[in-house]
Order: C-alpha cells, then sequence, then structure tokens
C-alpha cells in the first residue's frame, strides 16, 4: 500500500470541481501527504466547506496517538493474529 500522496491543486480549482469553500489560511498544497497530517477532507457533516482531519488509524486502545503513524500499512494476514 501506499503511504504516501500528492495534493495540489489551486483553492480555485477545489472551488469549482467539488462546489465547497476554501480557507486559503488554512489550505496549503502538499506535495508529500503522509499519515499524521492534517490533510484536506469533504465531510458529511460540512459538506459545504473544506475541512481538515488527521490522517492515520488511532486504535481505541492506543496509549499513544502515533501508533497510527504504524499502522499505515497493517496487514490483512495478520489481523486476527494482532490487536
Amino acid at each position: 500500500m501506499c503511504g504516501r500522496f500528492s495534493f495540489s491543486p489551486l483553492t480555485r480549482i477545489i472551488e469549482e470541481r467539488f462546489d465547497v469553500e476554501v480557507d486559503e489560511s488554512n489550505y496549503k498544497p502538499s506535495y508529500n501527504c503522509a499519515p499524521s497530517q492534517n490533510l484536506a477532507v469533504i465531510s458529511n457533516v460540512i459538506p459545504g466547506k473544506l475541512s481538515f482531519f488527521r490522517w492515520g488509524l488511532i486504535p481505541f486502545w492506543a496509549k499513544d496517538p502515533s501508533i497510527g503513524n504504524k499502522l499505515i500499512n497493517a496487514r490483512a494476514e495478520t489481523v486476527i493474529q494482532k490487536p
């Protein structure tokens, strides 16, 4: 699985394509989006605005949120044996 991607369109293009409001003070194009970063998302809660969410899975049992960085490449083969 790929752990990084690029997201760098101009705010004008995002607004026109997805019909959302982009707050330019929060949005910054990124050519190296990685787990644990806050990334642009169009959510069901506020569908007319670009929101920012942390990318990654943080399990309910985790004591430290940084464990989410290691779970980006979790294996389906060992899902039954490991928490």
